[in-house]
Parts: structure tokens; sequence; C-alpha cells
């Protein structure tokens, strides 16, 4: 396989998987502004550009800091390289260097999500934005089934490689909006607002239910946290992601006969998330624990471009 190749549906793994987390913090933002007895506003829409690494763009723009401007920066923003709509078409023209190597089925997923997007200029209200996010959430679900369905080849595990490396930063950010996130002032740590922003970061990864099943106590932040970062059960969890990463540079290091610097950088990260716990995480402080796993997957992702010559 060419390099070029690889890196394109490596890319357009990691797009899809982009905008899909996007569209997630979007929703978790909304939904943990609704919850909040008074509007959280610009703390909680800043909070929101910290985790997508967009405030500093977003202030280039000269906008006022407002649920309706970040929004639109967030989602639909052509000058943002991370709305949501910039993920879309980027992913799509790697897609479309790589045509022979998608089914059908892939190819449509992220055909349709582009031409849901391309010619809308606003989010519009609040519903408007989650029927927009729901239809963008459908679509990567629906390439991800089509991934599934593929051949297990070297295109195959490029792609699920970048949405491996994606997942494993996204959920680390998506973890990280509650530390960003104030509580309004006069409620407390462990109250009914704290819980229920707890529970807005589930629903977004559709981790309710799982949490359910795992845990017999009720919302506690140190449960959520290692669900999110130490439990493989958890396809989303940081533990899990490492392990495929690994799986995957072994089975691409197998057909290529290509080993290096990234192999071990991922075996590392995995043996040290298996070995942490849940206490050690929390003393060490949550909020650096997330910020070095992200310089991390930094990492790794260069070693990986690296090792395969992306071009």
């Amino acid at each position: 396989m060419l390099s070029r190749t690889a890196s394109s549906l490596y890319w357009m793994g990691r797009y899809m998987e982009r905008a899909e987390f996007t569209a997630q913090l979007v929703e978790a933002t909304l939904r943990l502004d609704a919850l909040s007895p008074r509007p959280a506003g610009a703390e909680a829409w800043a909070s929101a550009l910290h985790v997508a690494s967009s405030d500093l763009g977003f202030q280039a723009t000269g906008d006022p800091l407002s649920p309706l401007s970040v929004n639109r920066y967030l989602t639909l923003a052509r000058e943002n390289p991370s709305s949501i709509r910039s993920c879309i078409e980027a992913a799509r023209t790697n897609a479309r260097a790589v045509r022979t190597a998608l089914t059908r089925e892939a190819w449509l997923a992220i055909n349709r999500a582009w031409m849901g997007l391309r010619d809308r200029s606003s989010p519009g209200g609040a519903q408007a934005t989650l029927a927009l996010v729901e239809d963008v959430k459908a679509e990567a679900r629906g390439f991800e089934g089509a991934l599934h369905r593929m051949l297990r080849n070297e295109a195959n595990y490029f792609i699920s490689l970048g949405q491996a490396i994606e997942r494993s930063d996204n959920t680390a950010r998506l973890l990280d909006v509650k530390y960003h996130l104030l509580l309004p002032e006069g409620e407390q740590v462990g109250g009914t607002v704290d819980r229920d922003q707890w529970t807005a970061i589930l629903q977004t990864v559709s981790a309710v239910t799982a949490y359910r099943w795992l845990y017999r106590e009720g919302l506690q932040p140190w449960l959520v946290a290692e669900l999110l970062i130490l439990r493989p059960e958890m396809p989303r969890s940081l533990v899990a992601s490492a392990e495929h990463i690994v799986s995957l540079l072994n089975r691409l290091s197998q057909r290529l006969g290509r080993q290096g610097e990234a192999d071990r950088l991922a075996k590392a990260r995995h043996t040290r998330l298996r070995q942490a716990t849940t206490d050690g995480v929390f003393q060490s402080g949550l909020h650096e624990f997330l910020q070095a796993h992200v310089a991390r997957n930094a990492e790794l992702d260069a070693a990986i471009v690296q090792q395969f010559r992306f071009s």
C-alpha cells in the first residue's frame, strides 16, 4: 500500500471520529447549560472551546462569547478546521482519494453527512442544533458500521487506527469538560447539579446504561472517571482504545513488516493504563492525568506518521 493511500485512510478515520466528538461536545454543552439553575452561558461555551482546542481560533474571529456564536464556530464555521463541517469535508476529500479502497456503504455515509451540511450557514436554536448533531452522529455510526463489514485488510486497519487515536484523545477531552465547567455559585460538589453534569457526560457517550450495569452505587464522579478511563469493557474508555491501537499496530506490522517507535509507545501506554488505579488517578489529579494522556496521544500520532511515512 502506498504511504499516501495509508495517510488518507488514517486521516479519514480521524476526521470522522472528530466530527462525531465535536457533535457530542456541542450536545454535552447544551445539556450542561440547560441543567444549570441559571444559564451557564459564557462559562459553558468557553469550556467547550477550550476542550476542543478552539479557543484561540475563536478569539481571532472577534465574535462575542455567546452560545449562538460558539455553537456556529463548533458546528458550521468554515474558518474552524475542527468544526463539524470542516471535519466532514476533510473526511470526504480523503475518502475520494481512496474511493476504491472503500465499500459503497462507507462512502455513502460520508457523502450523506457532507450533503446534509454543505449548504448550511447557521445551526439555529438549541433544538435545531440537537437535530443537526444527531444527524451527524447517525452518519458517523453508519460509517463505523460499514467499516465493520469491510475486509480485514490494511485499508480497514489504517481507518480503524485513525479512529482509535482520535477516540482516545476525544474521551480524555470530553471527560475534562467537567473539570473546566464551574458549578454555579451556591452549588456543592456532589449536589444535584454536580450529579446532573456527570450524567450529561455519560449521556454523550451512550454510557448511562453501561454505568448502571457495572456499578450498584449511585452516580459518583470517581466511578464515571473509572468507567471512561480504566474499564476495558467500555469501548470508548482510554484503556480500551489503547488496547485496540496495540492490536491494530501488530496486525499492520505482520502485513507490512514495519515496526518501530509507534509500537513501543503504544505498548508502554497500554501497560501504564492497565496498571493505573482510580485512587492513583485522583491523587495525581484527574485534570493533570487527562492532560498527560492527551500529550502522549499526540506523541503516538507523530510516531505513527513517521513509522508509516505518511506524506
